[in-house]
């Protein structure tokens, strides 16, 4: 499978009056977090929440700014969620996937709703026990 490509839009849910961001994001189901690059974080004056060291995939270490809340919008979905600060592209990971309930399609090499919930985002609240 090819590299995934998402455009998505990104808000400061904090201030109204800052106009949200349409971005072509990199889709990936083996990252936890959104990612995104310095310049989005000023643009959209988000608070540096904590610094969080994180591992990237050449297996080196990192303190990066976490910064937050930021809003993501798909389709018909959204979540609230924070960012870290890395990189030189907007990086959506697992953990904002799973919230708006969104899917890698192999078939489509894309980003797509759950078809399961194509109305409303679905979400598992608590464990069932067997």
């Amino acid at each position: 499978m090819g590299l995934i490509k998402a455009e998505i839009e990104l808000s400061n849910p904090r201030d109204r009056e800052i106009k949200p961001i349409t971005i072509s994001s990199l889709v990936d189901t083996g990252a936890l977090h959104l990612c995104i690059p310095e310049h989005i974080a000023i643009q959209l004056k988000l608070d540096e929440l904590y610094k969080r060291e994180v591992t990237t995939a050449d297996g080196r270490k990192h303190l990066v700014p976490y910064m937050g809340p930021i809003s993501i919008k798909f389709e018909n979905r959204a979540c609230f969620t924070g960012a870290l600060v890395l990189g030189d592209e907007v990086l959506l990971g697992a953990v904002p996937m799973e919230d708006m309930d969104v899917l890698v399609s192999p078939a489509k090499q894309a980003l797509i709703v759950n078809p399961e919930s194509p109305n409303i985002a679905m979400s598992i609240a608590k464990g069932i026990k067997v």
